[in-house]
């Protein structure tokens, strides 16, 4: 039988759903690898139309700070604030991350800063797994070209994607763990650089436990790029 050309009265079939997310995932991996600068990324970022999140969404909210700052801060989707305003860590959370850092001496603009998916989903409704692996191709690719000394994982959801692992901030804070990002499409060798998982700024009024964990993250932070000299 010619597959091709199917007889008449034999509708072809549509794609399956699992046929079109592996094709939206590779459609961002393709167009995140075609991004050898942060600018280009934020670009094809804004132009990406096969993940539904960006057409609810008001604003792409992507990676913002010097590029080889000492820490990349990398937190949940964007929620209302940071989608009204297009900047990761506005609003509330963002108030609280300037405090956080501050408390050690370290100025939030020396800071690369980024969600973990670009864009709100609908009501502020956690992505679907779907939504999560089309997006993981841009943040990856954000954190190669921004070329950050460290990265910091701010909340359960960056952490499980950015590291692979069904985890969370309570098991995996503590210390220093390396990541390995793929590698360019030019056939560069693999990033790989230290990780350290804490809880999200807005998890922290949970329990007296959550902010004295953080605040033993905060200090191992600050041991950590003490000897790395800061813009500000």
């Amino acid at each position: 039988m010619d597959t091709q050309n199917p007889p008449a009265g034999h509708a072809r079939l549509p794609p399956s759903r699992a046929t079109l997310i592996d094709e939206a995932v590779a459609a961002a991996r393709t167009a995140a690898a075609a991004a050898d600068t942060l600018a280009a990324l934020r670009a094809a970022i804004s132009g990406f139309e096969p993940c539904g999140l960006r057409a609810t969404a008001t604003h792409s909210v992507c990676v913002e700070g010097p590029e080889q700052a000492p820490l990349m801060l990398i937190g949940e989707a964007p929620d209302a604030d940071e989608d009204r305003s297009g900047h990761p860590f506005a609003g509330e959370s963002g108030a609280l991350v300037t405090t956080m850092f501050a408390s050690i001496g370290i100025d939030r603009a020396d800071l690369l800063a980024a969600p973990v998916i670009p864009w709100r989903p609908p009501g502020g409704r956690p992505p679907s797994v779907a939504e999560a692996r089309i997006c993981l191709p841009f943040i990856e690719r954000a954190i190669v070209l921004a070329r950050p000394g460290r990265v910091v994982l701010l909340g359960n959801l960056a952490i499980s994607l950015i590291t692979g692992q069904n985890t969370t901030a309570a098991r995996m804070r503590g210390r220093w763990r390396d990541i390995t990002l793929p590698t360019g499409p030019d056939g560069a060798p693999a990033t790989t650089l230290p990780a350290l998982s804490m809880r999200h700024p807005l998890q922290l009024r949970a329990s007296a436990t959550a902010r004295r964990d953080a605040w033993k993250d905060m200090l191992l932070i600050r041991e950590t790029i003490g000897n790395i000299p800061l813009k500000s």
